[in-house]
């Protein structure tokens, strides 16, 4: 998949690390350390500016060394960019710890990754096919 990028930022362009690695780190576009204390959110820069295909999406996902060792994720889970979107890739990062977390220019913060999707056409029935699992949920399964 081709995808074109302006880069801002001072750092090199988001490159996957290894053979199997499914995602490129996105690094902190900013001037001065940013002090994220317990349960703040920030939104950080990064300086990449994408266009990607249509049917396809970029994916923001947490870094799992940030998550493990310093409880930083991401606010929203995975951040969708779709593929119309034309501004700066930013992270909304949250810290989950008891302890402040500094951001430096240059830290890796979060991972990107491309994924194809499919658009759904809705039709409106009047019930649904069984399945053995029905509307079991939430861990009906015993998990």
């Amino acid at each position: 998949m081709k995808v074109k990028i302006i880069n801002k930022s001072s750092f090199s362009l988001p490159e996957y690390k290894t053979e199997g690695s499914a995602g490129m780190d996105l690094y902190a576009n900013i001037e001065k350390p940013k002090i994220l204390r317990p349960l703040e959110r920030a939104l950080i820069p990064t300086g990449i500016f994408l266009s990607i295909p249509f049917g396809c999406e970029g994916q923001v996902r947490p870094r799992s060394g940030l998550a493990l060792k310093h409880g930083i994720t991401l606010a929203n889970a995975i951040g969708t960019i779709d593929s119309d979107y034309r501004g700066e890739i930013k992270v909304i990062l949250i810290n989950l710890s008891n302890e402040d977390f500094v951001i430096d220019k240059g830290d890796r913060i979060a991972q990107l990754i491309f994924v194809k999707y499919e658009k759904a056409d809705f039709v409106e029935v009047n019930s649904l096919d069984n399945t053995e699992r029905g509307q079991g949920g939430f861990g009906h399964t015993g998990y």
